[in-house]
């Protein structure tokens, strides 16, 4: 669908006209639905698991967020496009704006795409941006009987069809956190509080929150050996795809469980504590994505409005005798924390650090600190 809005003019004059769409496309779904809708972005075939987002805002995030690694997405927002992509700048070696070094996601599906664009930070078009990463996207789709259907048959299979045709691809069979780890340790800040972060696609906002605090923070490959580390608290990141996948971090995670110092996961990292604490996972039947899932602290009253990015669920019923559910998904009753009865040991499936995304939560990783102060002081003391 070709954008009605008048050309747009950016602060020295220039006109923000893409003529992105040009080419006919398909959606193909595994129980045999076609959609035909408009190419923008790379005139390109792409398969993969079909998950809806009804966030309102933040595509650069939601497409730069390793844990959509493997999946068409659909943006249930009327329109997209019209604010473009921000430049690429850099603070402390990662990026002031996504969550990661680029996109994710295998393809985009979306209503209404503006071919125009207007902001004081664009530098490119959504289409342009997609063309670099050579990621196909569909407009003229009817989102909203789409997500109705996914709601009802739950996350499929689809791809995109433009000339040549693909196979259908469950990204789900993939190790996609050893897609999306970086590999090598990296090193961020100088604070007095050693934090390592397992990387299982970490969004970069976490290193962000964390550079705003006083910590030394080392980030770990998924698999790396971090038992072998010397460090005050240890941080689980998100990541895609099914959390058994991770066997060696489970392993190695099992080891931190059998010491008191502090542990922190959040989405993915909430359900490799739960299958380290010797509980199990399951497979939710659309997944949580948006920036409005609201949550409530398990034995209170109080409710917190959460970002969220997941299709993976740790089983309360299955956790041993000495863990709890932290967190709870007010919309289906579902786990979105845990924690340990006795040990500093907790984790949210929703996001604290959310980019884009309410801020509602964020003081968890001053809680986490606040468990690695004490940890530290009670070790002084021994």
């Amino acid at each position: 669908m070709a954008s009605s809005l008048p050309k747009e003019r950016g602060p020295g004059g220039e006109v923000h006209r893409q003529n992105d769409m040009s080419q006919t496309v398909k959606l193909i779904l595994e129980d045999g639905t076609e959609i035909q809708g408009e190419s923008f972005g790379a005139f390109t075939s792409a398969a993969g698991e079909v998950v809806f987002s009804t966030a309102m805002t933040g595509y650069p995030e939601n497409l730069t967020d390793p844990s959509f690694a493997g999946q068409i997405l659909v943006l249930t927002t009327p329109m997209v496009g019209n604010y473009g992509v921000p430049g690429e700048d850099l603070y402390e070696s990662i990026s002031k704006i996504f969550e990661s070094d680029k996109i994710h996601i295998a393809g985009l599906v979306v209503n209404y795409y503006s071919e125009e664009h207007s902001h004081w930070n664009a530098a490119k078009s959504l289409g342009d941006w997609l063309k670099e990463y050579n990621i196909p996207g569909i407009c003229g789709v009817d989102t909203r009987m789409l997500t109705k259907k996914l709601r009802e048959k739950g996350a499929m299979l689809g791809k995109i069809v433009a000339e040549d045709d693909v196979p259908f691809h469950d990204p789900n069979l993939d190790n996609l956190v050893a897609q999306v780890s970086q590999p090598g340790v990296q090193h961020f800040g100088s604070g007095q509080h050693k934090i390592v972060l397992v990387d299982c696609g970490t969004k970069t906002n976490i290193i962000r929150c964390f550079l705003e605090r006083d910590v030394e923070l080392i980030r770990v490959p998924w698999d790396y050996d971090f038992t072998t580390l010397d460090y005050d608290g240890l941080f689980l990141s998100n990541g895609p795809g099914d959390p058994k996948m991770c066997e060696a971090t489970i392993q190695h995670l099992q080891k931190a469980l059998q010491q008191d110092k502090p542990i922190f996961g959040i989405c993915l990292g909430s359900q490799l504590m739960g299958l380290a604490a010797g509980g199990d996972t399951f497979k939710l039947k659309y997944g949580h994505r948006s920036h409005n899932q609201p949550v409530k602290l398990t034995g209170t009253q109080r409710c917190y409005i959460t970002s969220q990015n997941h299709g993976f669920a740790v089983d309360t019923e299955t956790l041993p005798a000495d863990w709890t559910m932290l967190f709870e998904n007010l919309n289906d009753g579902t786990c979105e924390g845990i924690k340990h009865k006795t040990k500093p040991f907790f984790s949210t499936q929703f996001h604290p650090e959310a980019a884009g995304g309410p801020e509602d939560t964020e003081f968890l990783f001053d809680d986490f600190l606040k468990a690695v102060v004490a940890y530290k002081s009670n070790a002084g003391t021994k």
